[in-house]
């Protein structure tokens, strides 16, 4: 896991470009906090920053390869699991090794295959190949989008990065932001390739980005498709429990301390049980870490939401595994402290609104950073296998929009709307998402004779397994590497992806619950309590002084009268929220407080410039 940038400029000597690229390269010493290393040669530059995981003192970035006709150069982030295999493969075809680390497996494997490596690679990753042999940029992403990568045009070739603000460091870019990218920043559909800033793309997942002198092409290597589904349903439980086995198995190769992230759920609960077994056939115990919140457990009240309090079910999970567990219990001063609500700003680039969702996730990582360096995490279980409450909720199954829609806005309702009313009517977020939602819709395969019930609930997990995800997939990553965790997600693995996806939700959903298939995959290991719970999503404090300090907060911004948030926010009607008599206690009442207060600070790290009269 790493921070990877680079910049091509078949203009110029880059050579002479050292204290840019090192400017660039030093934004992702928080990914990679354990070395670092640049490039350069002719129109290409090359920047690394390195957490060592694999093979640590061999697998130093970028790493080259010489030939007749030109270096072939290679930065990399993530894990290629199947790296062992791939070694095998590209030895027996005359390929020498000088390290033992997944990196040198990939730069082999381009040398063998060109950017069709991509295809033979299980794993989570963003690469970029400098190709001297023929003076181009290959840039590859992983199929679910694990590892975020972002690349910005310019006249005479590319800047790219692991994260917006590594290409922002060059003076090349500008850091604007229009009102397109701020649709899709006050909108939770993560349209592909869109990266808010302007003039910046991402690499979309499953995709091959190639910029040579004659411009930029684009390749997709997969995608998700729609295909029969022919096993029965006990031979579709034992085929997901035979991928779940082996994917945590992989996953669970490093040479440094490992973890799992634990909620109690049934992901995170049998991901953690299955690794327990496994380490323990070889004399080892899993570490496990969970989140609290001070007095949460005896105050919980049951919401719409959350029907149980996760600690009573961790507990629970620990014991039936053996675990060495930990619990990261969290109160409301640090989840509202102003100096973890930026690091989190400056770890995303962007105010994304979650409020007390990403603050404890970052205090989370930055507490297990101090015992381990690789985790384990549930996320996106949800997505594949059908969990989340508007996969059995009426209205969000029939209704023409992205379906979490729908329960977000019952949820918040307009609590969370604090912007102006001119900009809402210039943003037309309605508009916005409706054309998204034909767009993601469009090319969704039907199978020949899908009912029309089945085919819309392929629709649905569609849409979560290609738009919401990356949402949480990027959120994930980017407060993990902020505190140099690697945290890796074995439910993303394709072949399980591609796998559930085309299972009828009949079969998806055959005891009339969520995420049926996972439930009784790894019934043998979890368990009871955590057999018979009710989906419950990532814990939010129901402390009300986390609440009133919120207000606080507000009322210390709406002092300043002339801070540029109130060009986006109506200042009057986030004073009346601050001003309110009652703390807020929940999600709805203080999303939009959080919102503001995010955006102020954005406004404050990034200084961008908003293109506020320009609807593109």
């Amino acid at each position: 896991m790493c921070g990877i940038t680079g910049w091509v400029s078949f203009g110029r000597d880059l050579r002479v470009e050292g204290a840019t690229l090192d400017a660039m390269t030093e934004t992702m010493a928080c990914r990679g906090p354990d070395d670092r290393g640049v490039w350069a040669e002719g129109p290409a530059a090359l920047g690394h920053r390195r957490l060592a995981i694999i093979d640590l003192p061999g697998g130093r970035q970028p790493m080259t390869a010489d030939t007749p006709h030109g270096t072939v150069a290679l930065v990399y982030s993530g894990e290629a699991y199947n790296f062992t295999e791939l070694r095998r493969e590209l030895a027996a075809r005359g390929h020498h090794f000088t390290t033992d680390s997944d990196t040198e497996a990939v730069l082999r494997g381009y040398l063998e295959w060109g950017d069709a490596v991509a295809e033979r690679l299980n794993g989570m990753y963003a690469f970029a190949v400098w190709d001297g042999r023929a003076d181009k940029l290959v840039m590859v992403r992983d199929r679910m989008g694990i590892k975020p990568f972002s690349y910005y045009p310019t006249p005479d070739g590319v800047l790219f990065g692991s994260e917006p603000k590594a290409i922002l460091a060059n003076p090349l870019a500008t850091a604007r932001v229009r009102l397109d990218g701020l649709r899709e920043l006050f909108t939770v559909i993560k349209t592909p390739g869109h990266a808010v800033w302007d003039g910046m793309r991402e690499v979309e997942p499953g995709t091959v980005v190639t910029v040579d002198r004659s411009g930029l092409s684009r390749r997709v290597y997969w995608e998700l498709e729609t295909r029969p589904h022919t096993d029965d349903r006990d031979t579709t439980i034992a085929t997901v429990r035979e991928l779940l086995d082996d994917i945590v198995r992989r996953q669970l190769v490093a040479d440094v301390p490992r973890c799992t992230l634990l909620s109690g759920g049934l992901d995170s609960s049998a991901m953690t049980a299955i690794a327990a077994r496994q380490l323990a056939g070889h004399g080892e115990k899993v570490r496990s870490f969970a989140v609290d919140f001070v007095g949460q457990a005896d105050r919980f009240v049951a919401d719409a939401l959350r029907g149980t309090p996760d600690t009573p079910f961790v507990h629970d999970v620990a014991r039936a595994s053996g675990t060495d567990h930990q619990d990261i219990v969290l109160d409301a001063q640090a989840l509202a402290d102003p100096d973890v609500r930026a690091k989190v700003i400056q770890a995303r680039d962007l105010p994304m609104g979650f409020g007390d969702l990403d603050s404890s996730l970052y205090l989370l990582f930055r507490a297990i950073r101090e015992h381990s360096t690789v985790a384990l995490s549930g996320e996106s279980a949800d997505e594949v296998f059908g969990g989340y409450l508007q996969f059995f909720d009426e209205e969000a199954r029939h209704a023409d929009t992205f379906p979490w829609l729908v329960r977000f806005a019952r949820h918040f309702g307009e609590d969370a709307d604090v912007l102006r009313p001119d900009l809402t009517k210039a943003l037309d977020l309605e508009s916005y998402v409706a054309d998204g939602y034909r767009t993601a819709v469009s090319g969704i395969h039907r199978l020949d004779g899908e009912s029309d019930f089945e085919y819309r609930m392929r629709r649905i997990c569609h849409l979560h397994l290609t738009r919401f995800v990356r949402i949480l997939l990027d959120r994930k990553d980017r407060a993990s590497m902020a505190v140099g965790l690697e945290v890796r997600v074995p439910f993303c693995d394709h072949r399980l992806v591609e796998y559930v996806y085309n299972t009828p939700w009949a079969l998806k959903s055959f005891d009339g619950r969520e995420k049926s298939l996972l439930r009784e995959a790894t019934a043998d290991v979890i368990p009871k309590s955590v057999y018979d719970r009710v989906k419950s999503p990532y814990p939010s404090t129901q402390d009300p002084q986390y609440a009133a300090a919120l207000q606080d907060h507000v009322k210390d911004l709406l002092a300043r009268p002339g801070h540029p948030v109130f060009d986006l926010v109506d200042r009057e009607r986030v004073r009346r929220a601050a001003h309110r008599d009652a703390p807020m206690s929940t999600q709805a009442a203080r999303r939009g407080l959080e919102r503001t207060l995010d955006l102020a600070l954005w406004l404050d790290l990034y200084q961008p410039e908003l293109a506020l009269d320009d609807s593109l």
